[in-house]
């Protein structure tokens, strides 16, 4: 029997974004994606997921071995307070459980550094408690190539959601007919999306 949470559709009221461990030292070890790429990705993301209203908790590890959240997240996160912690499975944190707990949202859209212990350890507790987890693979990033590969296989063998960044987010808007889409996509900042909203622009004055 399938179980709910496979066909049930992520929505602005039942989702809540965790970003863990995006922080510059960090950084300087993913090797499986451009850091170009993951910044754009990381930070599209959580602009759209802000222009829903979804809740967003932030943690880091360690801030004086692993320095602190890079700028860019910084400044589109302003206001939010950033959870520090020691532990590497941020769900064995119980700021970061009651921070989770407190948005009472069963639907967690993840990202993390890295791939396979930031975001895997917490994204395969959270299953087991009983939460529905996307893994947003596309902002998040791996020390090797092979070392990503072996997170997300884990993830899947332990039935977390393996998503990117857009479809994550379009996902969520569901219409194209909704008021917020065209900022949704500019968001997102993908540059096909970029080249449609252009002709609609110029149409629309038609």
């Amino acid at each position: 029997m399938i179980k709910k949470e496979f066909f049930e559709t992520i929505t602005p009221d039942n989702s809540a974004l965790i970003i863990i461990d995006h922080q510059i030292g960090l950084y300087t070890g993913v090797k499986d994606i451009s850091i170009l790429e993951l910044k754009h990705n990381i930070v599209g993301l959580v602009k759209a997921v802000k222009i829903f209203g979804i809740p967003i908790i932030v943690t880091t590890t360690t801030e004086s071995m692993w320095g602190p959240m890079i700028p860019e997240l910084q400044e589109v996160l302003k206001g939010i307070t950033v959870i520090e912690r020691t532990t590497v499975n941020a769900w064995d944190d119980q700021q970061v459980c009651r921070a989770i707990e407190k948005t009472n949202r069963k639907k967690l859209i993840m990202t993390g550094i890295s791939t396979d212990v930031c975001l895997a350890f917490p994204a395969i507790t959270a299953v087991g408690k009983g939460y529905d987890v996307y893994a947003v693979v596309d902002a998040s990033g791996a020390f090797t190539v092979k070392q990503g590969e072996l997170g997300v296989t884990r993830m899947v063998q332990a039935c977390v959601k393996v998503v990117g960044y857009s479809n994550v987010i379009v996902e969520i808007l569901k219409d194209n007919a909704n008021p917020l889409s065209i900022e949704a996509y500019s968001c997102l900042d993908m540059p096909f999306a970029g080249l449609v909203l252009g002709l609609n622009k110029y149409f629309s004055k038609k």
